[in-house]
């Protein structure tokens, strides 16, 4: 998520690539991406935190406490926005010092080509100042919404995980043209194509997908003997149950630290 909020703020133009200071454990795993977009690499977090005013947090949330702590002396005073899923603005709080700005966001892998969706939430720190910090670095990749913590959870089962539910269906959707005999490269494009243009219709027409779906689905025609399948195998409860089980994940990944 880090690696995609950072190629996304800098195809955006929102920031400099020598203003981004990056670090990770395995800097073998990132040596590519900072040759191609010219990041600074920190040998240590230590390093990093000493040398940056705001520090994003993107590391896996089983990690995210302990590397707090880790740099805890170095962080007061500065903002830290962590998009790590799960955990809590308190115990980003405890492990990063009380003096410590936190914002809690959760992002989505869109932002890489600028259409992501993020929300974020305040800690009690946090200054006017900060939001607005944010908000643009968010803007510059996509929406930004600003929302309670208690949301937070809600949106990684939504938004933060969408996008790998979207894209399932979108090869199921590329599948099955294979299966009635279309090649798969046209299958695969009409899937997505599909799939962007029915999101640009919601967008601009601004009604509500039902509405929308009515357009297309005639009385007793092809579409309504799709949907009926959709409706049979539980489709829309499958969806909902996904959003819920990430959210629910989402929790307790928070708690295990």
């Amino acid at each position: 998520m880090a690696s995609a909020l950072v190629q996304g703020m800098l195809q955006a133009g929102a920031c400099k690539s020598e203003d981004i200071l990056v670090v990770n454990r395995h800097p073998e795993t990132i040596a590519k991406d900072v040759e191609r977009y010219g990041l600074r690499l920190a040998p240590s977090p230590k390093a990093l935190v000493q040398q940056a005013e705001t520090i994003v947090l993107g590391t896996k949330p089983v990690d995210s406490v302990q590397v707090l702590r880790d740099v805890r002396q170095f962080l007061d005073g500065k903002l830290l926005i962590s998009v790590a899923a799960g955990i809590s603005l308190q115990s980003l709080q405890e492990a990063a010092g009380h003096r410590t700005r936190v914002i809690r966001a959760m992002p989505n892998t869109p932002s890489l080509v600028k259409r992501g969706a993020t929300a974020y939430a305040l800690g009690e720190h946090a200054l006017p100042g900060d939001a607005q910090v944010a908000e643009s670095l968010f803007a510059a990749v996509g929406l930004v919404f600003r929302l309670r913590e208690s949301a937070l959870d809600a949106v990684t089962g939504l938004s933060g995980s969408g996008p790998a539910y979207v894209f399932t269906f979108i090869e199921a959707l590329a599948d099955g043209g294979v299966m009635m005999g279309l090649p798969r490269e046209i299958a695969s494009e009409l899937a997505v194509q599909t799939v962007l243009g029915s999101a640009q219709m919601i967008r601009e027409t601004r009604l509500h997908p039902a509405e929308l779906r009515e357009m297309v689905a005639s009385p007793g025609g092809t579409t309504m003997a799709g949907i009926e399948i959709l409706e049979s195998r539980g489709l829309r409860y499958t969806i909902m149950s996904a959003v819920r089980a990430a959210a629910e994940r989402a929790r307790e990944l928070g708690k295990e630290r």
